[in-house]
Formats: structure tokens, C-alpha cells, sequence
């Protein structure tokens, strides 16, 4: 069995995303030893900042909701008040067909799900029969169960509750691809419930929107590593996680390019595929490295378009309907007037596109839904190939724990059986059940 965690030896995590820096503040809260070994030279894995010339963006546009309890409770322990990292506004849609508003609507501060009903009831672009279904399907949400062996995709969850094309197009479309990073057609629906029972149905905040007021390094990467600082935890950069030292199916340490470091748990909050290529050695993690191997990836794409500073949104988020670019971000929430980050996800004709093409073909799009605007003046497209795991039907079958077949060893990342989909929520979530685990076992 491991080790009692010790400065001789702690628990080691590999990898400084939201998950590892989750456990890693979680566990430190308890007095225990840390060591967080980071490959890269920057904390935050897929959701950190980036440097582009004098721009400082993230390598994605990311947008919290009030319902990110998990990571809201972590942002208060680390000493970040959510109030002035995030502005905070009532769920709203504001959806474009060209220059024209396709869907608008605004959750009103009521009891959930009055708040929802109320904003389909007076939403403007539905008609009285979309409304009605809208309604009916809002008012079942809390008894819709799917279990994980007889998921389906969204779109066929939608087609049985009569949910029309139109509105499909409008109103599901848009938040599936946004919350999943999957088309309707392709997503789960068990994880697309879990999502609107989680944003709609226990308090009318947790639909809010959260946008951060800086990059998303300062909202909680760095203030997680002045955290565990003062709680006297390591955080080594460009450390490598190579293999795993394992000893009668028991964790012993881990591998590094020149040294072994001994340690009583060792924790992988590396992305999926680097997890399994770190356990595919050892013959009792074979069954979870086959989970790991169907989990897939998604792609999302982000292209910073830079116009004169007065430029800005009618609202700070606005979604364009039957184009390549699906959610516009005025970045001047977080201080970069003039700046529009167009967020392009899932799978598309985009991920055959060179940037130039996708910046003229956006540009063009942005032209055509504000056509007051001036040309923008440079741009910045970011791609992440492997931004998601592919939240398609079934999926939660092979979502692994975080615990594995061997003592000591655990996985933290939002791909684990949290029952969200890739979100930053799922992340911290699973960082702090995995820290908690490993404390249950500690004591």
C-alpha cells in the first residue's frame, strides 16, 4: 500500500490545469504534502493566457455560468472574489441571422424554473407554437432521465418532444454546441439534461452568465499557485512526467527526464491521451487505457479580431445564427476595448480551413451582422485540436473513476465520471473528488 504523505513522500501530480491545481489547493487545505510537477512553463492547462505581440488573450474564450458551484467554492478558498473576477448578468440570448435578430431572450430574477419559462414565454423570434413546446419540455426537465446504456443523441431527444426545427435551430442548437462542443446530432443527450437541470432547475443565479473581467490566468491559476506557496506546497515548471514507478501493483513515484522522484499517491490530471500513454505499460491499467482510447477528442477554435477601441457589442456575448462563426465576446469586459474574440466549436468545415481563410470568411460574417463597423486591424486564431473529450451519446460508460487498478495512482480531469460534459466545472469537480478520496484513504 502507499505511503502516508510526507515531505519525503508527498503526493505528486502531474499536470497544472484547473484539475491539478484543484487537487493539489484541496489537498494543501488538509496539510498535505504537494508536489505539482507542470510540463509546460505556465500553469492552466487548456484554459491559461497567452502572449501575442502586446496582446495578452486566452488560447480560448471561455464563459462560466452561476451554476459552477465547484469552482466558485475554489476561487473563494484561494482568496479570488468571484464579484470582481467575473461580470455577472442574467442568462441572455442574443442570436443573429445576419443583421437581424434570429432569438432574443433574458432570464428574469424569478423562482427556477419560473425564471426559465418566463424568458421562452416572452422571447422574441418564437412563434406561439415553439413556445408552447419550449414550455412542455421545460416543465418535464426535472423527471427526463436517460440512463448511460440507453443514451441517445440530443436531436433525437428533441424530435420526441416535438421540439420544431426552427426552434431546434434557435434555441437547442446553439446551447448544445456551446455547453457539449457537439451538434445535436452528434451529442449526448443524458449530458445535455445534466447541464439544463444543473443551469435551470435549483436556483435562478445558476443560470447566470459569468464573463471574466481579466485572462484567465488571473482568475485562477496564478492565485491557486500563491495559494499553495503559502501553504508550503511545491510547484516545479517544466517537469515532464515520463513513466511511473510502480512496485508490486502499488505506486512508488514517478519518472522524470534524469530523476525519479518517490511519492505516496501519484496523481495524473494530464489530459487523457498523456495519462494513457504514462499507464499503457502496466498490465492492471489496460482496462482504463481502452476507456481512455474510445473517450475522442473535439476541437475548438477562437480568432481574436482587434478593431478601433470604440467598436463594441450591443451585449457583451452575441451568437450568429447559419454562419461559420457561432458566438461573438467583446473583450472589452475584460479591459481590451474593440477587441471581438468569435469562437468557432465542434467538428467543421473550419479544421481544413488555413487562418487566413477563416479570418476573411469571419471578418466577412462580423461585416454582414454589424455593418457600422470598420475593418479590424490585426487578428490572433487560436486552435485547439483537443479541446474536448466527445461528449456523444454513450459516452458516460466508459468515463473513468478517479480511482485505478493501482493503490496509489489516480486520475483528476474533466474527462472522469463527473456527469458534466468538458467543462471547467467538470475539471475542478473531479480535482477536488479525487483530493477527497485520496484524503479518505489517507486517514
Amino acid at each position: 500500500m502507499p505511503e502516508a504523505p510526507s515531505k519525503e513522500y508527498p503526493v505528486v501530480i502531474a499536470g497544472a490545469g484547473w484539475a491539478g491545481l484543484a487537487t493539489a489547493v484541496e489537498l494543501s487545505t488538509h496539510g498535505i504534502p504537494v508536489l505539482l510537477l507542470e510540463a509546460a512553463r505556465q500553469l492552466g492547462g487548456r484554459a491559461r493566457s497567452i502572449r501575442s505581440g502586446d496582446m495578452i488573450v486566452d488560447n480560448g474564450q471561455h464563459l462560466m455560468i452561476g451554476a459552477y458551484r465547484s469552482l466558485l467554492t475554489l476561487m473563494e478558498r484561494v482568496r479570488v472574489d468571484p464579484k470582481k473576477a467575473f461580470l455577472r448578468l442574467p442568462l441572455t440570448l442574443n442570436m443573429r441571422r445576419g443583421s437581424r435578430i434570429s432569438l432574443y431572450f433574458r432570464t428574469p430574477r424569478l423562482p427556477p424554473p419560473l425564471h426559465l419559462l418566463w424568458a421562452i414565454l416572452t422571447a422574441h423570434g418564437l412563434g406561439f407554437n415553439d413556445r408552447v413546446q419550449a414550455l412542455r419540455f421545460g416543465r418535464k426537465l426535472p423527471t427526463l432521465e436517460i440512463p448511460a446504456s440507453g443514451d441517445i443523441s440530443v436531436q433525437a431527444l428533441l424530435h420526441s418532444e416535438a421540439q420544431s426545427p426552427a426552434l431546434i435551430r434557435k434555441l437547442w442548437e446553439p446551447l448544445c454546441v456551446a455547453t457539449l462542443n457537439m451538434h445535436t446530432g452528434d451529442a449526448s443527450a443524458r449530458l445535455f439534461l445534466q447541464v439544463l437541470r444543473e443551469t435551470f432547475l435549483d436556483l435562478c443565479r445558476h443560470s447566470d452568465l459569468l464573463i471574466p473581467r481579466s485572462e484567465l490566468s488571473a482568475v485562477l491559476p496564478r492565485p491557486c499557485a500563491d495559494y499553495l506557496e503559502r501553504k508550503g506546497a511545491r510547484v516545479e515548471m517544466g517537469q515532464r512526467v515520463t513513466g511511473l514507478q510502480v512496485v508490486n501493483d502499488t505506486v512508488r513515484g514517478v519518472k522524470l527526464h534524469g530523476r525519479d522522484i518517490a511519492a505516496s499517491h501519484v496523481v495524473l490530471a494530464t489530459p487523457h491521451l498523456i495519462s494513457r500513454r504514462l499507464m499503457s505499460h502496466h498490465a492492471p491499467l489496460h482496462t482504463v487505457c481502452e476507456q481512455l482510447a474510445g473517450l475522442g477528442n473535439e476541437p475548438i477554435a477562437t480568432l481574436y479580431l482587434q478593431y478601433p477601441p470604440r467598436t463594441r457589442l450591443p451585449t457583451p456575448v452575441v451568437g450568429l445564427e447559419n454562419t461559420l462563426s457561432q458566438w461573438v465576446f467583446d473583450r472589452r469586459v475584460c479591459g481590451q476595448p474593440g477587441m471581438m474574440a468569435v469562437v468557432i466549436s465542434a467538428r467543421g468545415e473550419h479544421t481544413g480551413m488555413t487562418a487566413d481563410a477563416v479570418t476573411a470568411r469571419v471578418a466577412g460574417e462580423l461585416r454582414r451582422a454589424f455593418p457600422g463597423w470598420p475593418a479590424h486591424r490585426h487578428s490572433l486564431l487560436v486552435r485547439e485540436k483537443r479541446a474536448t473529450f466527445s461528449a456523444r451519446p454513450g459516452i458516460d460508460c466508459i468515463r473513468p473513476d478517479n480511482a485505478t487498478a493501482l493503490h496509489g495512482l489516480w486520475l483528476a480531469g474533466d474527462y472522469t465520471a463527473t456527469g458534466l460534459p468538458a467543462t471547467l466545472e467538470g475539471a475542478v469537480r473531479s480535482g477536488i473528488r479525487c483530493a477527497n478520496a485520496i484524503l479518505e484513504q489517507v486517514r
